[in-house]
């Protein structure tokens, strides 16, 4: 009954979704399009995301042919399958730094190629699948940083993740070879628990901004995208590994429970939903984080605060 009202558009015959079957050397897990590292040590995570070679599918057909081997599927899909692995496995990570590797313009054509047939089913189930991996990213316990730098292609559904990160370095250059860019899917088609797009939630308090940034054609170089409000740090080639080693460094020192609680408060500034208590707001708050020993407890900060002696945290993130 749910199915029949949901008002999907054009039905057609389904797909077989394949195993991901990562392989796994050490602390390593190769995807086809994703590589999700631990570095147990720094308590800190790294994910690649390669974006799609050659031309993606851009007609209703194609995308039917193309099934679950096409990258916008298949990449979620993946990215999925790493971040469930970091929630269970790898409790200690406190910080994730995302990359992307690839063409700006390949995954601008990706996404082009499902907003132009939304009406056609598989296209409509890759966008709403993509929603719920963004979402799935929205509520992480982990801090967020996303590196822009030469080589990356944070476009379109890949700059949703830069927009969901907590920070965002990117790297200062001359001939803007660094660069991010926008597509259609940027503007509705991947919706927050609030309801509201990322980059309205980015310029909640400055909604005009928003429209300022979708008009933006083509790719986007550092400069640009510092003056739009789309990073956090703009750095040269000088200041760029020390700022975010320092940053990465100083993150993963914090109180991860205090850190979930601040992080939560900033991802979701705004209009609350029901699903947005549920998976966000209580998600985090319900660390109860000044009752925890990570605050009040014989180590905790609070009881050491004045003291000579630092406090003493689980690294726990779950």
């Amino acid at each position: 009954m749910l199915a029949a009202g949901a008002g999907n558009g054009e039905k057609g015959p389904g797909i077989t979704l394949d195993p991901l079957s990562p392989a796994q050397d050490g602390d390593t897990l190769r995807y086809r399009h994703v590589e999700l590292s631990i570095r147990r040590e720094e308590r800190r995570a790294e994910l690649t995301i390669r974006g799609p070679e050659g031309a993606p599918p851009s007609t209703a057909e194609a995308i039917q042919a193309a099934g679950a081997d096409q990258w916008s599927l298949r990449c979620f899909r993946e990215i999925d399958d790493a971040l469930l692995r970091l929630r269970f496995h790898y409790l200690d990570v406190g910080v994730v730094i995302v990359r992307t590797r690839g063409a700006l313009d390949n995954v601008l054509a990706a996404d082009q190629g499902l907003s132009d047939n939304r009406g056609q089913w598989l296209a409509n189930e890759i966008l709403r699948h993509q929603a719920r991996v963004l979402r799935r990213l929205d509520i992480s316990s982990r801090s967020l940083f996303s590196l822009v730098d030469e080589g990356s292609c944070f476009a379109g559904s890949l700059l949703e993740i830069a927009l969901a990160s907590d920070r965002v370095f990117m790297l200062e250059d001359d001939d803007g070879k660094v660069a991010v860019a926008v597509s259609p899917l940027n503007r509705d088609a991947f919706p927050m628990y609030t309801g509201t797009s990322r980059l309205q939630t980015r310029f909640i308090g400055e909604p005009e901004l928003v429209g300022r940034v979708l008009e933006r054609q083509g790719h986007i170089a550092t400069t640009d995208a510092d003056e739009l409000g789309l990073v956090t740090v703009a750095a040269d080639d000088i200041d760029w590994e020390d700022d975010v080693r320092i940053a990465i460094e100083e993150r993963a020192s914090m109180s991860p429970d205090a850190l979930t609680g601040m992080e939560a408060s900033l991802r979701f500034p705004g209009p609350e939903t029901m699903e947005s208590k549920i998976f966000a707001r209580l998600s985090a708050w319900q660390n109860w984080i000044f009752q925890r020993p990570n605050a009040v407890g014989p180590q905790g900060a609070l009881t050491k605060y004045g003291e000579p002696d630092r406090a003493v945290f689980d690294w726990t993130r779950c």
